[in-house]
């Protein structure tokens, strides 16, 4: 299986992009695993939300596979702790999925297609945090999950 994570506009923070590259290496010694970043849209002052949303999803949908698994990072998603991520990226394994593609959405979230097209939402909390911040947060829990699946010393419980 492959790993996908599909983001809308780019990281500007040195900071952030530095942890993001350390977990995505640390991430390739376990699964192949890439970071696509989808540009923002340009002259959102005149789009609604809607229209905002409809324009990100035809980005989003025009990087997805028919075969791909597509899961998206959103508030209303079922929420694990680290343990029972890794056996869910564990049950996705043992599928035969090809590739699991996470998604995280733009500022409004995502359109009624991209929703219709998923197979799946994931939570990483209740809370809001900013779009640059949850890539490195999913990069660190995939590698967690993998860490955990062979009973490595990274995660304590």
């Amino acid at each position: 299986m492959k790993i996908k994570l599909l983001a809308i506009g780019k990281t500007d923070n040195k900071n952030l992009i530095l942890l993001i590259d350390e977990y995505k290496k640390r991430l390739k010694h376990y699964i192949k695993f890439e970071l696509e970043i989808i540009p923002d849209l340009k002259n959102t002052k005149n789009l609604s939300e809607i229209q905002q949303k409809e324009k990100e999803g035809e980005l989003i949908l025009s990087k997805i596979e028919n075969t791909d698994n597509l899961i998206l990072l959103d508030d209303k998603g079922k929420q694990f702790t680290s343990v029972e991520f890794s056996k869910y990226l564990q049950k996705k394994m043992n599928a035969g999925i090809k590739q699991l593609v996470f998604v995280i959405g733009g500022p409004y979230g995502f359109s009624e297609k991209v929703y219709q097209k998923s197979a799946g939402k994931v939570s990483l909390s209740k809370m809001t945090f900013s779009h640059q911040m949850i890539r490195l947060f999913v990069i660190e829990q995939l590698y967690r999950g993998f860490t955990i699946l062979k009973n490595e010393p990274y995660h304590h419980e």
